[in-house]
């Protein structure tokens, strides 16, 4: 299996920049923690929005990411965010 690139935005509400400000920066060194997680940056361009690039060794790395950050604070975060994803 081969890399596995993500890039995108995603928008927070801004009842919420609060607690995604503290979140994000335990997600952040996680990820960055993980073993197959080649790059990872994920970067606040505008009040609320975050640009997000990421870079895994696999799918299999990937998943296990995916997994990971839904069973964090972070995670429990992210439905209430907008997202353009590819």
């Amino acid at each position: 299996m081969g890399v596995i690139d993500l890039s995108g935005a995603m928008t927070c509400p801004p009842d919420r920049l609060d607690t995604v400000h503290t979140a994000l920066a335990d997600h952040i060194a996680a990820t960055r923690s993980e073993p197959d997680c080649l790059s990872f940056e994920e970067i606040e361009t505008a009040v609320g929005v975050l640009n997000v690039v990421e870079t895994f060794q696999d799918r299999s790395a990937f998943e296990a990411h995916q997994a990971r950050a839904a069973s964090s604070n972070w995670g429990a975060l992210l439905p209430d965010f907008p997202k353009n994803m590819s």
